[in-house]
């Protein structure tokens, strides 16, 4: 008689500052491993779309004019774990962002039987992020990540993915606003490398190379993490 072994759904956190490639490397290891990738977000704007209890308390806030508290976002996050696109594992991407909600995070994954698989720092140079983010822009339709010097569409003005020829670029998307937001991910964010690796749960990549170099190690690293 065989019996089954059910494994438990991997939870993975990429880190690093805006720009270093965490939305492009999560899609692109969605499709290599069957997860599914969390921002904070599309989990908001999913969980007031659905009129969630959690979801009501988010738009509230954000109604109001204040900050979706660390609790509701848990509550959100706990909801949609429990998804059956979950089944195979999320990355979470930009939560969390201190190590109050990844203390927050890690109360969650206890209760459900999960843990941390690993959490990946992306490794930057700040001042090449400047030339990257500044050049970056996004396919209108589905919002896949384009570049002008990294990463063009195959074909002039149409996505890749999806064949739209709508694109767009953030506002903020400029030297000074990039240099104000990276400083804000040292202050803030960047502790969270010594609480992961403090937990034996760190892995580090050098994520100035080649998109797809990047990507190749990352999957080595994800591959092993949730062997």
């Amino acid at each position: 008689m065989t019996t089954m072994v059910e494994t438990t759904p991997a939870v993975l956190i990429l880190l690093g500052p805006p720009g270093a490639g965490k939305g492009t490397q999560a899609r692109m290891l969605e499709e290599t491993f069957g997860l599914v990738q969390l921002s904070t977000g599309d989990l908001l704007r999913d969980a007031v779309a659905q009129k969630t209890d959690a979801g009501m308390r988010a738009k509230a806030a954000m109604d109001s004019g204040g900050l979706v508290s660390d609790d509701i976002v848990i509550a959100i996050l706990r909801d949609r774990l429990a998804q059956p696109d979950c089944a195979k594992g999320v990355i979470l991407d930009g939560f969390p962002r201190t190590t109050v909600q990844a203390e927050a995070l890690d109360a969650l994954l206890t209760e459900t039987g999960q843990r941390i698989n690993a959490a990946i720092s992306l490794e930057v140079d700040d001042a090449a992020m400047v030339q990257r983010v500044s050049g970056r822009y996004t396919c209108g339709g589905c919002g896949e990540g384009y570049h002008d010097s990294f990463k063009q569409p195959q074909t002039a003005g149409v996505c890749d993915k999806c064949g739209s020829t709508e694109f767009k670029r953030r506002a903020d998307d400029n030297a000074e606003t990039v240099g104000a937001r990276l400083e804000a991910y040292h202050a803030q964010t960047a502790p969270l490398i010594t609480y992961y690796e403090a937990k034996s749960a760190l892995q580090r990549i050098d994520a100035m190379g080649e998109i797809s170099a990047i990507a190749k190690g990352l999957a080595a690293i994800v591959a092993k993490a949730t062997a």
